[in-house]
């Protein structure tokens, strides 16, 4: 097996027993990188020199004897919302084109103070808004399992690189389903961690209550590596929570038995693939035969999750996305005559399509005459959404549900509808919303060859519980070993 196939783990063990130096790992992936680029467009800019600068003096601390922590070594990637200093972040926006950050945000200190080989920077929807990495300014990202497929998005361009093994490990973010919905579509392992487990500081906003910092991986237990690195309190984010982090990993016991599952009945509805269904009722006969109890519960309030989302996140990316004004940083346009114009053209000019959809959206709910019609609404709907979660959780140790409601789509099959778009997401809003943990995980394939995931949901703080089954199917099945023909 090549280097760059390996799992975040299984290089681990490897770097730890000096079978194999960060070098060489690293150079099999840019390798790769280079050999795949452009037939995936998941990078957006590769930090090669820079990665092979610090592989060499990872392993020249290996050699004298330095701990090898988990992720010490490993050629890792970042979406292009992260910012790391001295590289380039453009949050796939020509408003911020030639943005380098002064500063790591603290997600990627972390990481970088257990030793990862950052390779670059990953493609998504411009601002972290879409569901296929159609709206990013500068290219697309294509699907590994079928180039003329979408990888989902925002974090697409995360999840093709795991998906064609061109990095060990990513971390994404999640604001309606951005890590869960690419995730399924590439067969990859995505978790959304309860809000404000992992620090925001350094991550550039889209919707302030919704957006998590989240990891994507080839397996469970590679994601649970990854969050180990990355939550805790950070008292530079006034939303982080500060609470003491488990070491996830001994969560990954392979036992369910006794574990009871909730399967919500509003999931199964009206514009889901059969062959979506199929793949989750198969799942539960597997977490059934585990010895697990599943049972069909009732989230009354999931209808208005799409609407309710769609009034609340735009709302605070108007907010937000208002320091783009062409003077502070970014894409400024160069003849307008006096400061109005200035404003007015360079966010016309630096902002795409969708971009300036939700700008326009949010603005509207938030005016004089609609706050109180829309967004203040809005606002008791989710209190009512996390309720029905609530409620569910006395009972239940986790929800179980699908992550999308059809396999990957077709690249520009959606492009002109945007409701259409919108409703990808159907099934991983509410979990933003409330503000809970959600996993997605692999759990088969169309006839098609298309990847389906299986999302596993739990109370705020027990992403333990949701490891614990995830990685107890994961051991049951083989959905994650598969990977798809690119060479």
């Amino acid at each position: 097996m090549e280097l760059h196939a390996l799992t975040l783990s299984e290089l681990h063990e490897k770097l730890k027993k000096r079978e194999v130096s960060s070098e060489e790992a690293t150079r099999s992936v840019l390798k790769r990188i280079e050999a795949l680029g452009p037939k995936i467009g998941a990078y957006l800019t590769v930090t090669a020199d820079q990665a092979l600068g610090v592989a060499k003096a990872v392993d020249a601390d290996i050699a004298k004897g330095k701990e090898v922590r988990p992720l010490t070594g490993v050629p890792f990637a970042l979406k292009d919302i992260f910012l790391t200093e001295g590289v380039k972040t453009t949050c796939a926006s020509k408003i911020l084109h030639n943005y380098i950050a002064p500063y790591d945000g603290t997600a990627v200190r972390k990481l970088k103070d257990q030793g990862i080989v950052l390779l670059g920077k990953l493609n998504m929807d411009e601002f972290a808004m879409g569901s296929s990495t159609e709206s990013s300014h500068f290219q697309k990202t294509f699907n590994p399992w079928d180039l003329e497929r979408t990888p989902g998005g925002s974090s697409g361009g995360s999840a093709a690189a795991i998906a064609a093994d061109l990095a060990f490990g990513t971390l994404g973010t999640d604001t309606g389903g951005s890590i869960r919905q690419p995730a399924a579509l590439t067969s990859t392992v995505g978790l959304k961690p309860t809000y404000g487990r992992v620090s925001r500081y350094g991550v550039i906003a889209f919707a302030s209550s919704l957006d998590q910092v989240g990891p994507m991986a080839k397996d469970v237990r590679d994601c649970a590596l990854i969050l180990n690195a990355v939550a805790g309190y950070d008292p530079q984010d006034s939303t982080s929570v500060n609470q003491p982090v488990p070491d996830y990993t001994r969560s990954l016991t392979g036992d369910v038995k006794g574990m009871r599952l909730g399967i919500p009945k509003e999931y199964f509805g009206e514009g889901m693939d059969v062959e979506i269904e199929a793949a989750i009722r198969e799942a539960i006969r597997v977490y059934e035969r585990l010895g697990a109890s599943c049972e069909e519960i009732s989230l009354p309030h999931t209808d208005y999750a799409v609407p309710t989302y769609y009034i609340l996140a735009p709302a605070e990316a108007s907010s937000n996305l208002a320091r783009y004004d062409g003077i502070r940083f970014g894409y400024r346009n160069t003849d307008a005559k006096d400061l109005r114009t200035l404003y007015i053209k360079s966010r016309t000019e630096g902002f795409g399509a969708e971009v300036k959809r939700r700008i326009m959206l949010g603005t509207y709910v938030l005016s004089a005459g609609y706050y109180d019609a829309y967004y203040l609404k809005a606002q008791k709907v989710r209190t009512l959404i996390r309720r029905d979660f609530e409620e569910a959780f006395q009972k239940y140790d986790a929800v179980l549900t699908p992550v999308t409601p059809t396999p990957a789509f077709k690249i520009g099959e959606k492009s002109d509808d945007p409701l259409k778009m919108y409703l990808s997401d159907i099934y991983t809003i509410n979990v933003n919303l409330a503000g809970l943990p959600g996993m997605s995980l692999p759990c088969g394939f169309s006839k098609a060859g298309l990847p389906i995931g299986l999302q596993l949901i739990a109370k705020h703080f027990e992403e333990e519980k949701i490891f614990r089954a995830a990685y107890a199917y994961e051991q049951n099945t083989e959905w994650h070993k598969k990977k798809p023909k690119l060479m």
